[in-house]
């Protein structure tokens, strides 16, 4: 059994949606997802895919993306990233996998799940930087931050060994740091927070390794060459 991550996988079997716009990485991506996760992991393994799963607005649109992931190995937990416009409440959202005979999917939101001892939490989270206010809805971020919090509480009451905190949006990125959500990773014990959202020429503003005491880890498609990420064994 292992732990793997990847975020960021703009699958588009359904829809008409082009990628490449955003750098040659993104050429031919759905074949190098295929690929390289056929080629580390196995049936017994969970992958935690941290939101913008697919380009469908609906459930109709991303039923060729969900049936593709669920033909791959391994239970997967997905995360709600900004361009999941399919995104439903849990309980729609496990009725289409079950009318699809998808088994191996699971939503994370207001909850967590386990690898063994550890905690997988997380949530959507916001992306606000200072330079940004107009865009900023703070009812919104609010929402996450206890969605986040949710998830953490859960957690907490299992007495994990290790928590590890997933969001899509990074909560820091150049010199923005976002307080409010690493403040609570850090009351609840979080060890590491893997995110994703940024690609092409943000990448160069990722803040990786360690910082307030959390290791932060970016595993965006085109950052990981499409490539599932190994968190633990």
């Amino acid at each position: 059994m292992a732990l793997y991550t990847i975020a960021d996988l703009h699958l588009s079997h359904g829809v008409e949606k082009p990628m490449d716009i955003f750098g040659g990485r993104w050429q031919g991506y759905m074949d190098k997802i295929e690929k390289n996760w056929l080629a580390v992991v196995q049936p017994g393994d969970t992958v935690v895919i941290g939101g913008d799963i697919s380009w469908g607005i609906d459930f109709a649109e991303a039923r060729e993306d969900f049936l593709f992931l669920g033909g791959l190995p391994g239970r997967k937990i997905i995360l709600k990233g900004n361009h999941d416009l399919w995104w439903n409440t849990v309980r729609k959202m496990n009725a289409f996998l079950a009318e699809n005979g998808i088994e191996n999917v699971e939503f994370l939101f207001n909850n967590c799940f386990f690898y063994g001892n550890t905690a997988l939490c997380g949530t959507r989270g916001w992306f606000f930087e200072e330079d940004f206010k107009e865009s900023h809805d703070e009812k919104i971020f609010r929402r996450e931050l206890l969605r986040l919090e949710t998830s953490l509480k859960a957690a907490q009451q299992q007495n994990p060994a290790e928590t590890i905190c997933f969001l899509h949006y990074p909560p820091i990125y150049a010199n923005f740091r976002c307080d409010e959500i690493i403040g609570l990773m850090q009351g609840y014990g979080v060890s590491r927070c893997v995110y994703g959202h940024l690609h092409s020429d943000s990448l160069r503003y990722a803040v990786e390794g360690r910082h307030c005491g959390i290791e932060f880890t970016l595993v965006s498609g085109d950052h990981v060459d499409f490539a599932p990420v190994l968190l633990k064994k």
